[in-house]
């Protein structure tokens, strides 16, 4: 029979979803991960989670074990490897540079999570989860999504920048000639998984397709 524990797994990520536009990236950067052999820990927001049915039909529970449960079975992925926190889950893993996986996505992330992610603010879940990342040096990337960018918008996002976050926001590219949207959410996550040094087959590489 197989051990399902933490050491089974190839590594820990910690992985964001905010209340802006874009959950299929989400659905399908989890989906990537679980195949990659990754153990998740997954922080959603109340916003989040009204993006996630709104935009896929997909309700996720608000208690953070019968949401854990349901993205197991949804994913088809293993006992324990992913686990849903609530924002005010202090004593998870995650709030700790102690015990926090050294890499997180927010994906999407919201321009609001964005400018508290930049200014340190910690008031729920996610913003320390991003906060640790940062003070212990590690990979943090945030897929933005708004449009148009204010002033206020891209000096948060330079402030990240200019401390070695990873800003990449939610604009797929069209050269690889997408026949769907699931094509458009393959470039973006693809560059995502690209960023996290995992290795990925869905979307082409530059010259490949041409």
């Amino acid at each position: 029979m197989t051990s399902n524990k933490v050491e089974d797994f190839s590594e820990k990520i910690t992985i964001a979803i905010t209340g802006a536009s874009g959950s299929a990236y989400a659905l399908r950067l989890l989906e990537c991960l679980i195949a990659a052999n990754y153990q998740v820990y997954l922080l959603c927001s109340s916003a989040g989670r009204i993006v996630l049915d709104t935009e896929l039909n997909f309700k996720l529970p608000a208690s953070p074990d019968a949401a854990s449960d349901l993205l197991i079975e949804k994913l088809q992925a293993k006992a324990g490897q992913i686990t849903v926190f609530g924002k005010e889950q202090w004593f998870s893993p995650v709030a700790s540079g102690s015990a926090a996986p050294k890499k997180m996505v927010v994906c999407p992330c919201s321009t609001g999570t964005l400018a508290a992610i930049s200014q340190g603010m910690s008031d729920n879940l996610i913003e320390r989860a991003a906060d640790v990342v940062i003070k212990e040096r590690g990979l943090l990337i945030l897929m933005v999504r708004e449009t148009p960018f204010s002033t206020i918008h891209l000096t948060n996002m330079l402030s990240l920048s200019q401390q070695g976050v990873t800003i990449m926001p939610a604009a797929p590219g069209f050269y690889h000639q997408p026949k769907s949207i699931n094509d458009l959410v393959d470039f973006m996550v693809g560059r995502i998984l690209d960023h996290l040094g995992i290795e990925q087959t869905i979307m082409p590489r530059w010259g490949y397709q041409i």
